[in-house]
């Protein structure tokens, strides 16, 4: 009879980050490079600048001040910004409850709300503003741009879209109005107000990645790209642009051209975790296994973690698929520098390479020590049983296996190799029983039909010894 094989894969999938032998939504991953929490996913706003120097009036096309308004505006407008709550006293204690102020100084009113934190007054002074002056043009970017600080885009398009109906044609307007726009998903109208934008302020990189952004989501690769060489050109040191070129590359089968731009970044410094995580895991891809443990080193000074994971993984694909040379090397540059944390994975690498050459007393030299730390490591009592088992000494193995039976993570494949003890032993009717719990918790048709044969040897098993 011959036994099941349950040996433990430690392959390594080698994928780019974010780049999955699926097919994934690249423009989704693209799109989100761009809009993380780190990453500048909308214009860099000075809110209180924009207000402040809005204070200023624009003759013949705004609302006037009476007399006496105009007197009290031109003593506190010098500290609307430098002392906006005591402007604030000043300005409040002119309102006559009879007679409402002016549009005009409800304005300025509402830009020191404002600036002193009253948001939800500064927007009901310029609401009453635009409500009782229809064309008041910059009472109603002031309140797009208090709406849009707020996250409250929606109600900021309609704000930005009325100045530009009413002939604002500040590039800042487009550009606010274009990331609205965005934030809601409405493309086709986001571009043309960042393209509007840029015909004003061509310099801006944040309406230029604000139309990557959207190229990258009606899939316009081409446009994409010349975007984002401009903005690398722009803004060098932004490591994400360099990883969205990079995808860019890859989502049209480049690869070589991805690392050839990964490695600039890499060789100025700009290269962050993310840029050196995708450049090792495509020289580990090639097959390139020196360059990739160059770049996973790289990666492990500034990120311990992630890259002791990556030499981890790449030592384990390496064993797994035979090039021990390779991961002994792997093995040998991080050992020096493996943190507390990650001692159990390493001894549990190098365990696996020890067994994967039938080294079984190394082997078990490493498995005693992991499970000297980490007495219940369900892997390192499988490894230990199955080192056990290859040098017949099944009473160990039996033993080992058991106590790996009692881990979750590893109670499958322990049921499968007490299976295969108790068929040595001719115990048909225990293996037949740890066979119905591993095909329990996972079937598949290896086991049942593995299953099927052991119980077809049940009449031959010898009667239990009374």
């Amino acid at each position: 009879m011959r036994l099941l094989r349950c040996t433990c894969l430690c392959a390594l999938l080698v994928t780019c980050l974010g780049w999955a032998a699926d097919e994934p939504d690249l423009d989704r991953f693209l799109y989100e490079r761009l809009t993380t929490p780190n990453a500048q996913s909308q214009p860099r706003l000075d809110a209180k600048r924009i207000i402040n120097q809005s204070n200023s009036f624009l003759k013949e096309r705004e609302p006037e001040m009476t007399a006496e308004e105009f007197a009290l505006y031109e003593k506190v407008v010098t500290m609307l910004g430098a002392n906006p709550a005591f402007a604030v006293k000043l300005l409040e204690a002119m309102i006559n409850e009879k007679e409402p102020p002016s549009p005009a100084f409800e304005f300025i009113l509402g830009n020191a709300y404002y600036n002193a934190g009253s948001v939800d007054r500064a927007e009901a002074r310029y609401r009453s503003a635009v409500q009782r002056y229809p064309s008041f043009v910059r009472a109603w970017n002031n309140l797009g741009v208090l709406y849009y600080t707020a996250g409250r885009h929606p109600e900021a398009v309609l704000c930005f879209a009325k100045s530009v109906t009413l002939g604002d044609r500040d590039p800042l307007t487009f550009g606010l109005l274009g990331s609205c726009l965005e934030k809601g998903e409405d493309y086709v109208a986001a571009e043309l107000a960042y393209m509007q934008a840029l015909g004003g302020d061509p310099t801006n990189s944040d309406w230029k990645e604000g139309l990557l952004r959207i190229c990258i989501q009606q899939k316009q690769t081409a446009r994409a790209e010349s975007l984002v060489k401009k903005l690398i050109k722009d803004r060098p040191q932004e490591a994400r642009y360099w990883l969205v070129y990079a995808n860019i590359k890859l989502s049209a089968g480049h690869k070589l051209e991805a690392i050839t731009l990964l490695e600039s970044a890499a060789g100025t410094g700009v290269a962050g975790v993310d840029e050196l995580t995708m450049l090792g895991d495509l020289y580990a891809e090639q097959n390139l296994t020196p360059e990739a443990l160059d770049i996973y080193q790289k990666l492990l000074a500034v990120a311990p973690e992630a890259g002791e994971g990556r030499m981890l993984a790449q030592a384990n694909m390496l064993t797994g698929s035979g090039r021990y040379r390779e991961a002994k090397e792997t093995l040998d540059r991080l050992e020096p520098k493996v943190s507390p944390g990650k001692q159990v994975s390493f001894r549990l690498a190098r365990a696996e390479w020890f067994t994967a050459q039938k080294q079984w007393p190394a082997a078990r030299v490493e498995f005693e020590a992991i499970l000297q730390q980490a007495p219940f490591n369900g892997r390192a009592l499988l490894g230990l049983g199955r080192s056990h088992a290859a040098e017949n000494d099944p009473s160990r193995a039996l033993l080992a296996f058991e106590a790996a039976f009692r881990v979750a993570d590893t109670k499958y494949l322990a049921c499968l190799e007490l299976a295969n003890v108790e068929l040595r032993n001719r115990n048909y009717r225990r293996s037949v029983d740890y066979l119905q719990q591993a095909l329990s918790i996972e079937r598949t048709g290896p086991v049942e039909d593995y299953l099927a044969r052991i119980k077809s040897l049940l009449n031959d098993e010898p009667p239990p010894v009374q």
